[in-house]
């Protein structure tokens, strides 16, 4: 499986620096945003999209300007994230966060900047215009207000409280899930793909981006800077309720164990050996270090 992340990371980052490099004036915009998206991220939403579009018969060049659009969205919202007015983490990545080398001004825009290129980025794919609007429309829709804004919003107002399951539930779902669901409904509309499979891929990547988060709340206590390039222990610093803090370790471990073998049942029992790539992705995300 690593093998071939790294195949497909390599594609997609040769893609992003083509795009970023068009970018040249302000200069620190332009260099921050190459710097707050080619400094080592996994690449796990645009590889998504692509690994997507092959199991759906489709050739991955042609979803290559969506996956690019959703990798800069991801790193928008990790530049902002890392505000002190946020997190107010100095790293990422093992090395210092946006704000840090550029400035808390400069670091809002240039997460801004990263937004709004990325709706650009989505008009240049070569489909009928109703599928860009469609791309258009469910992008604004999982990063706004009803997926990950409103997750990130709920997580903020939930620090230094006790918060109920349904609530921990909202704040993954929405502000980890709906960004990693994003691709693979991306995938589909560019494939036009029928109800029964996208029904059962929204599903796959619902579950993946449940686990993706439990992860981060397991590793964020059992990690070290290391290995996830960042503190540890945030999440207790901040107060902040977490599938460890409600369930204790040992329990969240199954869950999420339980989370990543619904996964890759549903897909097998839907795609069969095609779904191999996907399966290996679920199982990454549950062992995975950073």
């Amino acid at each position: 499986m690593k093998e071939y992340l790294n195949e497909k990371r390599i594609l997609v980052d040769l893609v992003i620096k083509e795009y970023l490099d068009e970018l040249r004036y302000p200069e620190v915009i332009a260099e921050g945003m190459k710097y707050s998206v080619l400094n080592g991220g996994k690449r796990l939403r645009p590889i998504l999209l692509l690994m997507t579009l092959d199991l759906l018969g489709i050739q991955e060049k042609k979803g290559l300007p969506m996956s690019v659009a959703i990798e800069l969205i991801h790193s928008y919202s990790l530049v902002h994230d890392d505000l002190p007015a946020l997190d107010n983490d100095d790293y990422r990545r093992g090395k210092f966060s946006t704000h840090k080398k550029f400035g808390e001004p400069e670091a809002i825009l240039i997460g801004d900047a990263l937004l709004t290129h990325a709706f650009n980025l989505i008009t240049r794919e070569n489909l009928e215009p109703s599928k860009i609007v469609e791309l258009i429309k469910l992008t604004s829709d999982y990063a706004g207000l009803n997926g990950m804004i409103g997750g990130q919003m709920v997580d903020i107002e939930s620090e230094k409280k006790e918060i109920d399951l349904p609530t921990l539930q909202y704040i993954h779902t929405h502000k980890t899930g709906k960004l990693l669901m994003l691709p693979v409904e991306c995938a589909c509309i560019i494939a036009g793909e029928e109800l029964e499979k996208k029904e059962v891929l929204k599903k796959y990547a619902e579950l993946i981006g449940l686990a993706f988060q439990i992860k981060d709340d397991i590793l964020d206590i059992e990690g070290t800077f290391e290995e996830i390039g960042k503190p540890i222990g945030s999440d207790k610093e901040l107060l902040k309720s977490t599938y460890p803090s409600i369930f204790g370790m040992e329990r969240t471990k199954e869950i999420l164990y339980e989370k990543i073998e619904e996964a890759k049942k549903i897909m097998f029992n839907t795609f069969g050996d095609n779904a191999r790539w996907h399966i290996k992705l679920a199982d990454y995300i549950g062992n995975r270090k950073k």
